[in-house]
């Protein structure tokens, strides 16, 4: 999602980002690393912990904004794949 974001509103190539961008990419990933609940995270905004910096929050908030309706066109197998896995941990939580 940050691909298609540093592409479309900072024209970048397809295979590189901005130093922007791929600070912002690092830092997710370091805190998708750090998450204590792994696999069974729901998405950060319905998360009880918010490990996000308020002004990296901002700029992810941006991101999936802008890229979240686009990335059925990028990567339909993998947006279709996040809304069942979305739906199968909903399920799972009504059941507990």
């Amino acid at each position: 999602m940050i691909r298609i974001y540093c592409h479309d509103q900072h024209k970048t190539s397809d295979e590189l980002l901005c130093a922007e961008c791929r600070e912002l990419l690092d830092y997710a990933n370091r805190r998708l690393e750090r998450c204590p609940f792994h696999g069974d995270k729901t998405t950060c905004a319905k998360c009880d912990i918010h490990c996000y910096r308020p002004e990296m929050k901002a700029k992810i908030r941006d991101v999936m904004t802008y890229s979240g309706p686009r990335i059925i066109w990028h990567h339909p197998v993998l947006a279709l794949l996040h809304f069942i896995d979305g739906l199968r941990k909903q399920q799972g939580r009504q059941k507990s």
